[in-house]
């Protein structure tokens, strides 16, 4: 049997010429003209919307999309203001590409303009791992999604949202569940249950992203202070995200690649939905929580363990770094690094903290495993100052009061490629 994975796609304009950039541009300021006039004006239905962008001098993508995204920026992701830098989006009618290996860039993109015979194409600079499913693409074997452009500073950048079937992820026999504790200090640590004991641990580092998001903040917020140009800005924003990216593709694929030694592996992972509106550890940690992208981490290792038939599940987070893996009852956490548990009739006095959350994050995939302390169900998995919350911010599903998301899109008419 077979399940659906969605990924997306994304490639980097080659530099257009002079005009194509000119036409791109006044693409981009109607659509924003289009979004704010029709989220000024309160609109709440997608022919509300449609009476106000069809005037727009825009592709027929835009003004679909725009009919669709608009109704749900304050129902759905309820912003009260617009992202100065909100990106184009498109329907999938406008993923229109083309290939071909003679070309210095292969892949081309037909780019919808409003009117009849005013498309162009643009080469694309593609991310290679990717080219496979480009070619999916261009045969019309792998269905394209939402279509979105954004532009940064002069370069534009195409992302465009797939689906394609793989294997379904299934266990034949007896599974091993290897619990993943996601945190701060120790960015991945999994542990495989053999037995109900722990059994080789994994342990991925976060100092290096801990450094890159501390400098990050600081080094934006003095260009700030001395009030740098906008490009400049950008730039140093555009470096960290880079570099955050390459931590957590290379993590996540780790994480998988110790998952395969284990014979019939089941991932296992916390689903922290809600826990970003429940916790307040304070200003400053508040910042280093959120602002580390602990769903995309998640959510890359879940796509890189489905593509390799690997079944994931989500447990109830509830007390899994204050909870004894072995007798099962509540100990203390007084350092980050360490868990002690005080109960003489058990075996453990202290373990590694975070392998022990990953046990108890295995262990929960038993749906006996997910209860926890009645006497201390008010209370909150965390240190109490809040400096060694290990597990921190993860969607999984649809938030009560969701932030503005801010996407993109774009294209039109019926191609024949070239690749001026």
């Amino acid at each position: 049997m077979s399940t659906t994975v969605t990924k997306t796609l994304q490639a980097t304009f080659a530099p257009p010429t002079a005009h194509k950039q000119e036409k791109l541009n006044d693409l981009l300021e109607t659509y924003r003209d289009g979004l704010q006039e029709a989220f000024d004006s309160g609109a709440s239905t997608m022919s509300s919307v449609s009476d106000i962008v069809t005037p727009y001098d825009l592709p027929y993508q835009a003004k679909a999309a725009l009919c669709n995204y608009v109704p749900k920026l304050r129902k759905t992701y309820n912003a009260q203001e617009l992202d100065d830098g909100h990106p184009i989006r498109l329907t999938n009618q406008a993923a229109k590409f083309d290939h071909s290996d003679e070309r210095e860039h292969e892949f081309t993109w037909w780019v919808p303009r409003p009117g009849r015979g005013t498309n162009f194409w643009i080469p694309l600079r593609i991310n290679p791992e990717q080219k496979d499913l480009w070619h999916d693409l261009v045969s019309e074997d792998t269905k394209a999604g939402e279509i979105r452009l954004q532009q940064h500073r002069q370069n534009w950048v195409l992302h465009v949202t797939v689906e394609y079937p793989v294997e379904e992820p299934a266990t034949d026999g007896d599974a091993t569940h290897i619990g993943l504790d996601i945190g701060e200090t120790a960015l991945i640590t999994g542990c495989a249950l053999k037995d109900g004991s722990p059994t080789d641990p994994f342990v991925r580092s976060g100092s290096r992203a801990k450094h890159l998001r501390k400098e990050m903040h600081t080094t934006l917020k003095r260009l700030q202070e001395r009030d740098a140009s906008e490009w400049r800005t950008d730039e140093r924003f555009d470096h960290y995200q880079n570099a955050l990216t390459d931590i957590v593709e290379k993590a996540s694929r780790e994480a998988v690649e110790y998952a395969k030694q284990f014979e019939n592996p089941v991932l296992v992972m916390e689903n922290l939905t809600y826990i970003r509106e429940r916790l307040d550890y304070g200003k400053y940690m508040n910042r280093r929580l959120h602002s580390w992208a602990f769903a995309r981490l998640q959510g890359r290792i879940e796509d890189k363990a489905t593509e390799a038939g690997i079944p994931v599940e989500y447990v109830n987070p509830a007390y899994t770094s204050q909870t004894c893996h072995s007798c099962h009852r509540i100990g203390r956490r007084d350092l980050q690094g360490k868990f002690r548990c005080p109960h003489d009739d058990c075996h453990v006095s202290t373990f590694q903290a975070d392998i022990n959350a990953s046990a108890n994050i295995a262990r929960r995939v038993d749906p006996w495993g997910e209860s926890v302390p009645l006497d201390k169900a008010e209370r909150d998995d965390s240190l109490r100052d809040g400096s060694g919350s290990d597990t921190a911010t993860t969607h999984r599903e649809t938030s009560e009061t969701p932030s503005q998301m801010t996407l993109t899109a774009f294209q039109e008419s019926e191609p024949s490629a070239s690749d001026d």
